[in-house]
């Protein structure tokens, strides 16, 4: 399956700006997806989303097809790893790690901070003379994702007050701390430390994630949340041309959250939004005015 998916061509996204896959020496160890022309962005016009990868790999490029696509709206988006998926990559996939004594999964690769990393960079080269980023990142549309163990990244990192939105894909933090991953052990209490509307994008009953998500969302009373559920399981939409339905979901919650678009609210707003009248979708807002 992932020989498969490591044929299918990268690509620019289907947003109005086309995107690029690059590796930027100002930030090693990350892969970059941005706008290929950066010019509309001036004055302040790009906005930011930090990743955190399936599985916490070390692989910036193994939802390459969803993060282009993002990127393709009018973001900077960062993941942490190398570039080790698609056709173009520059690093073979490394070897499966082993968990840990007494461990039921492997360590993760890249941490919480790693991700954090992607968010300093955006806003010191949005500072730097010289930058080809300088003066073009929107300070206010600053958001982190991730999924599956990355989700639980972006969790780590939700209480950053620079963080205007969060994404949490297929995941969400353990109900029983005996099942989860070495070095990302995080509390239901954790969720206490959202201050921002937050999105969790589930993959249904079938999803492995699905039982602790859902109850992540039954725990938040305080601020906005949205539970969309698509039937495509654990391994969502990834790797479909364009990210598939699952990213054109994560695009209209950004234009919503970090831009205030009308149109894409639509897609989770009103008796007959989008995800409402959509047969293979459900979703449900909590705490929305």
């Amino acid at each position: 399956m992932m020989a498969e998916a490591n044929k299918v061509p990268d690509t620019p996204g289907d947003g109005p700006y086309p995107a690029v896959m690059e590796l930027d020496s100002g930030i090693p160890d990350h892969v970059v997806y941005r706008p290929a022309d950066l010019t509309p962005f001036k004055g302040g016009k790009l906005a930011v989303f930090a990743w955190g990868n399936g599985g916490c790999a070390d692989d910036g490029s193994s939802q390459r097809q969803h993060l282009a696509e993002i990127a393709s709206y009018g973001y900077l988006v960062i993941a942490p790893g190398k570039w080790r998926s698609g056709p173009n990559a520059k690093v073979q996939p490394e070897p499966p790690r082993a968990p840990d004594a007494g461990q039921r999964l492997p360590p993760p690769a890249t941490s919480a901070d790693d991700v954090r990393e992607g968010l300093d960079f955006a806003l010191s080269e949005n500072a730097r003379n010289g930058s080809k980023y300088a003066g073009l990142i929107d300070k206010q549309a600053v958001a982190v994702g991730g999924f599956s163990c990355g989700g639980l990244q972006a969790i780590g990192l939700a209480s950053d007050p620079g963080v205007t939105t969060v994404v949490v894909q297929n995941s969400g933090i353990f109900n029983d701390n005996r099942e989860s991953i070495g070095g990302m052990t995080l509390p239901k209490s954790a969720l206490e430390k959202f201050h921002t509307p937050v999105m969790y994008l589930l993959g249904g009953p079938t999803d492995i994630a699905y039982a602790n998500g859902t109850d992540d969302v039954s725990r938040i009373g305080h601020v906005p949340v949205a539970l969309v559920n698509l039937p495509f399981g654990h391994g969502g939409t990834y790797n479909k041309p364009m990210g598939g339905t699952a990213a054109g979901i994560v695009v209209d919650w950004l234009e919503w959250q970090l831009r205030g678009s009308k149109s894409a609210a639509r897609s989770f707003l009103g008796a007959n939004c989008r995800l409402c009248v959509n047969p293979e979708a459900t979703v449900e807002l909590k705490n929305f005015d």
